[in-house]
């Protein structure tokens, strides 16, 4: 499983490297030392500042529309939680899987056979066309993590290439490795990709902090397999915040993480 994760560069791709917004919930007991921060890429280390041509419109250049219930079952987040091991045995089948949601979405649409070929091609494009940007205080923040010898391991629920947008935000040289859940066969709050970034991170669970903007992929799923959870619920980004479990906490930035430590 290893060798299908995105580590950092090199021949195995995984190289070892031995003032807070908002106040965090701390549990009453005290907390196990931390040895590794799982961290979510999107929304939580960095943004799009643009993204490519939206689904919406894409479809509407060639006169079809794209109706709310259709989205809801087949853009990549329908599939959180799910499972996909069949589809991640290497990016070819992945690239694969996601072209095929997209035939089966355009033909909702009411989009003939004659249209469907290039509106596939033309949405897959879009999708991976975007300008990524980190948030201010991340790359500093990274720096201080892996400055008390903390690794960072970025899990995030991506396509194949998270690198690619771990480097447009300019934030590669920052962490120890990425998971993604196009090759870890499954997208969070699955399981089966939190194991495999602990293995990544090569941390029991007891020491690893997981941060995320996402409420079930990054606090209820950390927390379901023993690790401790960090609400990073930005100010322009959240406006339900709901109560934190025991063992989570809530910060409104990343700087908060250092005071976790």
């Amino acid at each position: 499983m290893r060798e299908r994760l995105q580590g950092l560069r090199g021949p195995q791709r995984l190289r070892a490297r031995g003032g807070v917004a908002g106040q965090g919930h701390r549990p009453e007991t005290a907390p196990l030392t931390v040895r590794a921060v799982l961290v979510d890429f999107y929304g939580t280390l960095a943004h799009a500042v643009e993204w490519g041509p939206t689904y919406e419109a894409t479809l509407a250049l060639k006169g079809f529309s794209l109706p709310a219930e259709v989205v809801a079952r087949w853009t990549a987040e329908a599939f959180d939680g799910v499972e996909h091991v069949e589809h991640s045995r290497s990016r070819d089948h992945y690239v694969a899987w996601e072209r095929e949601r997209l035939r089966e979405m355009v033909r909702e649409c009411g989009v003939g056979d004659d249209d469907a070929v290039q509106l596939v091609d033309d949405l897959h494009a879009n999708s991976k066309t975007w300008t990524m940007a980190a948030y201010p205080e991340a790359p500093a923040v990274l720096d201080g993590l892996r400055a008390a010898g903390v690794r960072v391991v970025v899990c995030s629920n991506w396509d194949w290439d998270l690198d690619r947008a771990v480097d447009a935000a300019g934030l590669s040289d920052r962490v120890d490795a990425l998971v993604t859940s196009a090759q870890a066969g499954a997208r969070k709050p699955h399981p089966r990709i939190y194991r495999c970034a602990l293995e990544v991170a090569g941390v029991p669970p007891a020491h690893v902090l997981f941060a995320g903007d996402s409420w079930r992929p990054d606090v209820e799923g950390p927390l379901a397999v023993g690790m401790r959870a960090v609400h990073v619920a930005r100010e322009e980004r959240h406006d339900d915040e709901p109560p934190l479990p025991p063992g989570a906490h809530r910060v409104r930035d990343l700087r908060g993480l250092l005071e976790l430590l």
